[in-house]
């Protein structure tokens, strides 16, 4: 099991290339740019991560306060409507926002005491998935796999437990 390597600077070509993307898609479905949707879409992919609304909320805010969660919401869709984004839910009850080809394909592992949410990739597992599919004369389109438990290293665990409760009561 190989963990996912993320970009740790935005690679600024990328965000162009998402950037545009978006904006011919919103061309397409015959709606209005804004200045408010670019602010959005331009905070979002420079984040990294498993992003939910109201943290991407809390960002786009430093750039304009005058943004609000109906709007951050709304684009969230319309990225996920554009394929340039997924929505991810994993259990607690939030849904989370991964921009594609942040990161080559990968699953999740997530804890459910801390919330931590750890991404690998096993090439094994992937040949297994492959070689399964041709045994049943089945094609796959794509799949997710999330791996629901604990972590093993508790102290790690608690300090992030203590840190997101925090950061909660700080929002």
């Amino acid at each position: 099991m190989v963990p996912v390597k993320k970009l740790r600077e935005p690679d600024e070509n990328l965000v162009r290339q998402k950037e545009a993307a978006f904006a011919d898609f919103i061309q397409r479905k015959g709606l209005k740019t804004t200045r408010q949707r670019n602010t959005i879409i331009s905070t979002f992919f420079r984040l990294r991560g498993h992003i939910s609304v109201e943290e991407l909320l809390n960002q786009v805010k430093q750039a304009n306060p005058r943004i609000g969660y109906a709007t951050v919401y709304r684009t969230l869709h319309l990225l996920v409507e554009s394929g340039l984004v997924e929505e991810r839910r994993f259990g607690d009850g939030l849904a989370r926002y991964e921009g594609h080809s942040d990161v080559e394909h990968h699953d999740h592992m997530i804890c459910l005491e801390c919330g931590e949410i750890f991404e690998f990739f096993n090439p094994r597992l992937e040949a297994l998935q492959e070689s399964l599919a041709e045994e049943n004369n089945f094609q796959i389109f794509r799949h997710r796999l999330e791996l629901y438990g604990a972590c093993k290293d508790k102290e790690a665990c608690q300090r992030r437990k203590s840190r997101s409760s925090v950061a909660a009561q700080a929002e």
